[in-house]
C-alpha cells in the first residue's frame, strides 16, 4: 500500500552561491574572486537563504501521507519518473523545460522562488498554494494546460524532445548545409541553421527571429503543430532560400545533412548534450505525440 503513495518530486538547479563556491573551492576564495571585481558574496548568500527558505517552505507543504525527494538539473538524465509522480520544478522557467522531455503525462506545477528575478511564464505557483494544488492534481480537480512539445527523429533511431525548440545546424559559426524538405517542397540550404519550435517556444528564441525576419507564424501553446523558421539562409547557384519559414501539423519536416563535420542536433539550448548531424544523416522534425501537463492555479 505504502508504494502506491503519490510522490512530490522536486527539481531545483544549483544557486550562483553554490556554483561559486565549487568553482572555488572554499567560500573565502569565492569571496575574494568577486572583491576582485567589486562585488559582495553576501549579496548572493542572501539570494541563496531565500531560494532555500521557499524550498522548505515547499516541501513543508507536501501532504503528510506523500512520499517526497528531491532531483537536481544535472542529474535528469539518471533519475527514474514514476507514472503517479507529481513534479514540481522550484527555479527559473527553464527548469520545466529542463525536466519536460523525461516525462510522460505527469503533472507539473512550477513554482516561482524569486518573483523579481524570473518572469514566472512557466513557474507560476506561488508556493502557499503548493500544498492544496498538488492534492488537486492527484485528484485531477486543477486545470491543465496540454503545452505541444517538438520531436526529432534520426534516421538511426534516436529521439530527441523539447518544450522550446530543437536546433539544427553546424556547432560553430561556419555555415550549416543540408537538403530541407517540407509539404512537398524541398532546396538545398546554407545557412546558419533552423531552429523547430513550439508554441511555447515561440515567444523565446523563435520570437526573435521573427522579428528580425518579419516571417510571423501563429502557433498556440496548446496546438497540435510546431513552427520552423531558417537563419540567415544564402542564395547561391547550389542553395536557394524559399523555404525559411513555416508551420508544421502533419506531414514532418526533413532535413538531410550535407555537412561533413559539425552538424549538430540539440534540444532547449542545451548544446552540450547534442547528437551528430554529419552527411547523409536524416532527421524528421514535428509536433510530439505527448505534451507537458502544466497545472494552472485557477
Amino acid at each position: 500500500m505504502a508504494a502506491n503513495r503519490p510522490r512530490a518530486v522536486f527539481v531545483t538547479r544549483e544557486t550562483d552561491y553554490e556554483l561559486l563556491v565549487a568553482r572555488h573551492a572554499t567560500r573565502d576564495q569565492a569571496r575574494f574572486f568577486l572583491q576582485t571585481r567589486g562585488q559582495r558574496l553576501e549579496d548572493v548568500e542572501v539570494r541563496h537563504d531565500k531560494f532555500h527558505a521557499v524550498l522548505g517552505a515547499a516541501r513543508a507543504s507536501v501532504p503528510a501521507d506523500w512520499r517526497q525527494t528531491l532531483v537536481k538539473r544535472a542529474d535528469l538524465d539518471r533519475f527514474l519518473f514514476a507514472a503517479d509522480d507529481v513534479v514540481v520544478p522550484l527555479g527559473q522557467d527553464g527548469l520545466v523545460a529542463n525536466v519536460a522531455k523525461y516525462l510522460d503525462g505527469q503533472p507539473v506545477l512550477g513554482v516561482n522562488p524569486a518573483p523579481d528575478l524570473y518572469d514566472g511564464v512557466l513557474v507560476r505557483i506561488g508556493v502557499g498554494r503548493l500544498g492544496k494544488l498538488l492534492a488537486a492534481s492527484i485528484a485531477g480537480n486543477v486545470g491543465i494546460e496540454a503545452r505541444t512539445m517538438v520531436q526529432a527523429e534520426l534516421d538511426g533511431g534516436e529521439t530527441l524532445l523539447a518544450l522550446n525548440e530543437i536546433f539544427v545546424g553546424h556547432r560553430s559559426h561556419q555555415s550549416a548545409r543540408y537538403r530541407i524538405e517540407a509539404e512537398g517542397e524541398a532546396e538545398n540550404h546554407s545557412s546558419s541553421g533552423l531552429i523547430v519550435a513550439s508554441g511555447t517556444g515561440a515567444t523565446g528564441w523563435a520570437r526573435s527571429i521573427m522579428e528580425a525576419t518579419h516571417l510571423d507564424l501563429s502557433l498556440g501553446r496548446e496546438e497540435h503543430a510546431v513552427g520552423f523558421w531558417v537563419r540567415e539562409p544564402f542564395p547561391s547557384v547550389a542553395t536557394a532560400t524559399n523555404l525559411r519559414a513555416g508551420k508544421i501539423t502533419e506531414s514532418p519536416l526533413l532535413i538531410t545533412s550535407r555537412m561533413n563535420e559539425g552538424g549538430v542536433i540539440f534540444a532547449d539550448g542545451i548544446e552540450q548534450d547534442f547528437i551528430a548531424f554529419d552527411w547523409g544523416r536524416q532527421v524528421q522534425l514535428q509536433p510530439a505525440s505527448r505534451a507537458l501537463r502544466l497545472v494552472v492555479d485557477q
